[in-house]
């Protein structure tokens, strides 16, 4: 699938950079391409809806972040058994980074201490799946694991 074929929205940020009361982030991902394509990637082989256990959310930069605070990467869902990439989109460096701080802030304020986040994909605006997360992995632009810059609750071992 085409990266062009998604829309990404996010909600519920801009309440780390204020005094405001903090709110759970949510991601919007809607699709706008041949039907039928996406339900595919979101079915397991029992034809049912994949659920957000099977699911993993990272971020994959394809240039050096500490040089350019906009550097480019992948954002991407994938299937956690397959290992298919179920949504793929292009996203600068600071707004998915911003995106997990407030996560990691809102867990926090929760009392968990594990960030928590909403991810939503649709396809033409009719939702297909909401998936509540608390993992979101950010990998440099070798591949190699940005730790501290990933969402990673306690007591997760990778």
């Amino acid at each position: 699938m085409r990266r062009d074929y998604f829309e990404l929205e996010v909600d519920s940020v801009d309440w780390v950079d204020t005094d405001a009361d903090p709110s759970r982030p949510h991601v919007y991902i809607d699709f706008h391409g041949p039907d039928g394509v996406l339900r595919d990637r979101l079915t397991d082989a029992d034809g049912d809806l994949l659920d957000a256990e099977a699911t993993d959310v990272a971020f994959r930069l394809r240039e050096s972040h500490e040089e350019d605070p906009e550097a480019p990467g992948v954002v991407g869902v994938t299937n956690r058994i397959t290992g298919e990439f179920i949504v793929e989109l292009n996203e600068e460096a600071d707004d998915v980074l911003r995106f997990i701080r407030a996560a990691r802030e809102y867990g926090e304020s929760v009392g968990d201490g594990a960030g928590e986040f909403a991810v939503e994909i649709a396809v033409d605006d009719d939702v297909l799946v909401t998936y509540q997360k608390e993992t979101f992995l950010v990998y440099d632009a070798g591949g190699n694991l940005m730790r501290t810059e990933s969402l990673i609750p306690s007591g997760v071992e990778l």
